[in-house]
């Protein structure tokens, strides 16, 4: 289940990571704010001809994008932007991942310094890919809680507007930046798509998440124990950058051990539903859900 954002051309690039790098340009954010940067604004009318040149001919694509991927989400993420920066937008990287020390101690980092050529202004980007499942947690309203639910979706939109956001203009940061040359003002950018998991009962949204953010659902393992798991696919990272296609045929038995996984090591597992899409020739995403375990979200805290 998805909003109406643009979830079908991503599915026609068969490259993994030319796939992934397509819903980045056009995935919408969980945060909106002032300072949120939206890629369709800024990208060329030609980008999807550049990422259909990569997936035919990989040989042609920056080697940032060549590389294999991490399991790590956040770095390949990164990596994912970093390339949709100086490869599709043509802007000049001056920082990547620059700490910022105060009293020896490190108190922030500066994800991305841009120089944006359409504007000829610095831009510091902050970042993040998050998945938050909704929680009704009755007089108290509505959580949204991370697989690991020591995060949460308040916490990550505080902390990504009033600490990493301003960080450029810290004194530390200014004297730092001074110190390599860049003394012109920077302008705050903060970029988070993701995906919010929705339970049966009804939740509430946080005013700051657009209506048109990317949806799922949640339910825990013990709910799937006679299901028909027909469809359904486990997803690894850094496949959660989605949407997922692949050319076999959904393997029940290797859905059912990611189930029993799920209840044997007390880890969320994150599958893909999918179906037949005989226009591409293979089996693609048609929605997506978190199976947990039945002490979620209060294992994440012992």
């Amino acid at each position: 289940m998805t909003t109406n954002a643009d979830t079908e051309t991503p599915l026609t690039f068969q490259t993994p990571t030319v796939r992934h790098l397509a819903w980045l340009c056009s995935a919408p954010q969980l945060l909106e704010a002032p300072v949120s940067f939206y890629p369709p604004q800024r990208l060329p009318d030609n980008y999807l001809e550049i990422l259909q040149h990569w997936d035919q001919q990989p040989e042609a694509m920056p080697a940032r994008l060549a590389q294999p991927a991490e399991r790590r989400l956040g770095h390949y993420f990164e990596r994912l932007y970093e390339v949709l920066l100086k490869d599709l937008l043509g802007w000049e990287l001056l920082l990547k991942n620059q700490q910022i020390k105060a009293d020896n101690r490190t108190i922030g980092e500066l994800d991305f310094v841009v120089r944006n050529r359409q504007t000829d202004c610095l831009e510091h980007h902050e970042i993040a890919i998050k998945y938050y499942l909704g929680v009704n947690e009755g007089e108290t309203g509505t959580r949204w809680y991370g697989p690991n639910a020591k995060d949460r979706l308040d916490l990550k939109a505080d902390r990504i507007l009033n600490h990493q956001s301003p960080m450029a203009q810290r004194v530390e940061a200014r004297a730092l930046l001074a110190e390599l040359g860049i003394s012109e003002a920077i302008t705050p950018k903060v970029f988070m798509p993701g995906y919010l998991f929705y339970p049966v009962n009804r939740v509430e949204l946080p005013d700051y998440v657009p209506m048109e953010h990317l949806q799922g659902r949640w339910c825990y393992a013990r709910e799937l124990e006679n299901s028909d798991l027909t469809g359904w696919v486990p997803l690894k990272k850094p496949h959660w950058i989605g949407p997922w296609r692949q050319s076999e045929q959904p393997d029940v038995r290797a859905a059912r051990e990611a189930l029993e996984f799920v209840k044997a090591k007390g880890v969320p597992v994150l599958f893909a539903r999918v179906e037949w899409q005989p226009g591409l020739g293979c089996w693609v995403e048609r929605g997506r859900w978190f199976v947990v375990p039945g002490e979620w979200p209060l294992a994440s805290f012992a």
